[in-house]
Parts: structure tokens; sequence; C-alpha cells
């Protein structure tokens, strides 16, 4: 096991592949850890430094109390790359983990090359939303709102004929209150409309067909957001790296064949 401590936390990372290769670093969406992109990288190039962590609250990582700030989940990331003299980045976010890659590459454009947004979005839902969630996570666990969090995330198909998906639905049940709630209200209070608008680096956006927490309209608009490319994934809802891989991986290799050094 890989780890890095920083300010308050121990995170739990997996750092593969050759030191002196091109640098693809991953960040999960809530719910789930950093086994969420497992599928896909085998089908990735040959050579590449594969960096993948579990953020706050998620994983083996440590939970601190809720509730967190994007700022903070940002500052982690940051924390990462630069424990790990990591430069010329290309991130990988898929959900929180496309908001934490929008506020690393607007934070410290020294580290991040080109940027990779998963069914993701500038702002993410409201407030209000985001803090019902917290109340019923609250008062019931993660498990309360198990059935319609995995609607969203994957195709009916995938449910209700894909073996694994018994163990996607033991992840996101098996993440912490603290670590789900505490990003939640990260993701509630991050608006990052005017810094992804000024980013000024090579960004591919994509998104399920079915996804239904970031819907394909509302990750498009991002991409227009800052000139970024746009792809929808067939028959893939929120995590078309699971459902989808070699489709996903498709993309992926094509954007770093053309963005690299």
């Amino acid at each position: 096991m890989q780890t890095i401590s920083i300010s308050d936390i121990t995170l739990h990372i997996r750092d593969e592949g050759p030191c002196d290769g091109r640098v693809v670093m991953f960040a999960n969406s809530l719910g789930t850890d950093l086994r969420v992109w497992d599928a896909l990288l085998p089908l990735l190039p040959d050579g590449l430094r594969i960096l993948r962590f579990d953020k706050r609250g998620h994983g083996l990582s440590d939970a601190t109390p809720a509730p967190y700030a994007m700022d903070r989940l940002v500052a982690d990331a940051e924390a990462v790359c630069d424990t790990l003299d990591l430069r010329d980045i290309t991130f990988v976010g898929l959900s929180i983990g496309g908001l934490i890659g929008q506020g690393l590459a607007a934070k410290r454009p020294d580290l991040v090359r080109a940027l990779v947004l998963m069914d993701t979005a500038a702002q993410i839902g409201t407030a209000q939303m985001w803090q019902d969630r917290i109340d019923a996570i609250n008062a019931g666990g993660v498990a309360a709102l198990a059935d319609p969090i995995l609607e969203r995330w994957f195709t009916p198909g995938f449910r209700e004929t894909n073996p694994e998906f018994a163990l996607w639905r033991n992840m996101l049940t098996r993440t912490s209150v603290a670590g789900y709630t505490g990003c939640c209200a990260a993701i509630a209070g991050a608006d990052l409309t005017e810094s992804t608008r000024a980013l000024a680096l090579p960004v591919m956006a994509m998104a399920g067909d079915g996804d239904g927490s970031t819907p394909p309209d509302l990750v498009r608009a991002t991409a227009d957001l800052c000139g970024a490319e746009f792809h929808v994934i067939p028959e893939a809802g929120h995590i078309p790296c699971v459902e989808q891989p070699a489709a996903t991986a498709r993309l992926l290799a094509d954007f770093l064949e053309r963005t690299a050094p």
C-alpha cells in the first residue's frame, strides 16, 4: 500500500508505471474509491505513469469531520502532486473529481498540462439539493439513498445483468458518512464557472448518454464554457469508465496522443 501524509490526513494513493512516464492523474467520483478506474487502465497506452488517490473520506484515506470545502479537496490533490514532484499532468476527473481537476488547473497551471472532464460540470446541482441529501444520509446512512444513487450511476442493463453491480453497491454504502456528506458540502459550495471559463489548456469533456447525475447537456455546457471538445458515450450512466471502459479508453488515448509534449 502507498500513502501520503499531508496536513491533517493520510491519503491512500496508487502510483504505477515508469517514473519518467507521462503522468496521468485520476480523481474518482462521490461514493467510489480509486478502483473505479480498474477496467479502464489496462486499455490505455503503455509507458504512462498512472497516479490514483482516494480523496478524503473515501476508500482507505482518512475521513476528517464534515463538512469539506472544494478548496480543501483541491489542496489535497495539489499536495499529492507536490509531494511526488509531479509536473505536466494530464488530470482525469470523474464527477466531483472533475471539480477537483478544474480547481487544480485554475490554481496551479504549472502542474496541469491537459484536463479530462468526465460526467462533471463547473457547478453541479443546487445547495438545497445537496443539503437534502446530507440530511437524509445523516439520518439513515449512505444506504438510505443507495437505490436512487445507483440508478443515476448505471444504466438499467448494467444494474439488472452485471454481477459486479452488487460490489458497486457495497463500495457506495461502505463510504463513511463523514466522507460522503463532507464531499456533498464541497460540491454544494462549488461554482467554478468563472475560473473554468478562464482555463487556457487543452480540455476534453465526456458524458454517458444515460447519466442521471450530470446529464450530457450539463457536461456539454461546461465544455462550451472552456472551449473543450465534447463526446457522448453510448450505453453508459454516470460512470462510463466502468460501463464502457473500451469506449472511454479510446477517447482518452486519442486525447493523450494529441496533447503529447
